[in-house]
C-alpha cells in the first residue's frame, strides 16, 4: 500500500496518557461507525451541499463512484491481508477522549487517529505530485472519516473499547452499545440509505445548515463526547422507549454528517490545486 499516515503524538499527563495507549491498542478490526445504510445517508446528504468546486474536485478523483458508495470502502478494506489494512489503518476511525477531557488535551495516541488521518489524507489530495490511487484512497477514507467522528461511540471514552464491551439485548438479540449505535438503531427502520436521505434532507432547514457548517473536526468530537455520555443505558434490555428517545438523536447525527462532510470538501477543494487527470481515462477502483 503506497499511502501511509505518519505518526504523531502530543503530551499529556502520564495517567491519561496510559489510559489512550492502552485503549487504542485494544481496537478491535472489526469495530466500524455507522452500517454501510449510515454512512451512505452521510455521503448522499453531503453530495446536495458541495460546491461547484468541490463537486469537480470530487469527479476528477473518484470519477462515477457517488460519495454514498466511496464511504464504506474503509470498512470493507478490512478484509485485506495488506499490512496497512491490518496494522496501521486500524486507529484512523476513532479519538479518544475520556470524560472530562478534550481533545485539546489529550491529543492522538503514537499510532495516530481519525484527526491526525483526517489531515494526512487531506495533504494527499491537495498534493499535485500524489498518483490518482493514493488521492482515491484519501478521499474515500476522509468521506469515511468525517461519518466515524458523527457516531458518538466513535469519540471513544478510553475505558470500555467505545461502547462494544456494554454488553445489551436489542429486540431478543445480544448485542453491544458500540453494534446498537452503528446499525442497531438505523436497520430497525428498515429503509434503504436513499430512502433515509429522502426523508431527513428535507428537514436541514438553512438555519440548521448555517448553525452545523462546520469543517473543524474537534467541534465535532467535542459536541460527540457530550451525547456520547448520554447515550449509556440504564440496564442492558434495550427498550423501544430507549430507541425512541434517542431517534432524534440518531437522525441529527446523520444529519450533522453529511452537512460537516460537505463544508469539509467544500473547504479541502477550495485549497487545492485542480488535478488535470481526464475522469474518463484515469478512473479506478483502486480495490487493493
Amino acid at each position: 500500500m503506497s499511502a501511509c499516515i505518519k505518526r504523531s503524538s502530543t503530551k499529556y499527563g502520564a495517567a491519561v496518557g496510559t489510559v489512550l495507549l492502552l485503549a487504542a491498542a485494544a481496537v478491535p478490526s472489526a469495530v466500524f461507525a455507522w452500517g454501510k445504510t449510515g454512512h451512505r445517508i452521510v455521503g448522499a446528504i453531503a453530495e446536495t451541499y458541495l460546491t461547484p468546486q468541490a463537486k469537480v474536485g470530487v469527479a476528477h478523483i473518484l470519477g462515477p463512484e457517488s460519495m454514498a458508495e466511496a464511504s464504506t470502502w474503509p470498512d470493507e478494506m478490512r478484509a485485506s491481508p495488506d499490512a496497512f489494512w491490518q496494522k496501521d489503518a486500524g486507529p484512523y476511525h476513532i479519538v479518544i477522549v475520556p470524560k472530562g477531557k478534550s481533545y485539546a488535551e489529550v491529543g492522538a495516541p503514537l499510532q495516530g487517529d481519525a484527526v491526525t488521518a483526517l489531515k494526512q489524507f487531506s495533504a494527499t489530495v491537495r498534493d499535485p505530485g500524489a498518483s490518482l490511487a493514493d488521492k482515491q484512497l484519501a478521499l474515500r477514507f476522509i468521506i469515511h472519516i468525517v461519518g466515524d467522528l458523527h457516531q458518538p461511540m466513535h469519540v471513544n471514552n478510553g475505558i470500555d473499547r467505545g461502547g462494544n464491551d456494554v454488553k445489551l439485548t436489542f429486540g431478543n438479540r445480544d448485542t453491544n452499545l458500540h453494534a446498537l449505535w452503528d446499525s442497531g438503531l438505523i436497520d430497525q427502520e428498515q429503509l434503504s440509505y436513499s430512502e433515509w436521505t429522502a426523508w431527513l434532507r428535507p428537514k436541514i432547514t438553512p438555519a440548521m445548515h448555517r448553525k452545523w457548517n462546520s469543517a473543524e473536526p474537534l467541534i465535532w468530537i467535542a459536541e460527540g463526547a457530550e451525547v456520547r455520555d448520554r447515550l449509556y443505558p440504564d440496564a442492558p434490555r434495550i427498550t423501544p422507549v430507549y430507541a425512541l428517545t434517542n431517534k432524534p438523536i440518531l437522525e441529527e447525527q446523520l444529519e450533522k454528517g453529511g452537512v460537516r462532510l460537505a463544508a469539509y470538501l467544500n473547504q479541502l477543494f477550495a485549497r487545492a490545486q485542480r488535478t488535470t487527470v481526464p475522469i474518463s481515462s484515469s478512473y479506478h477502483r483502486n480495490k487493493r
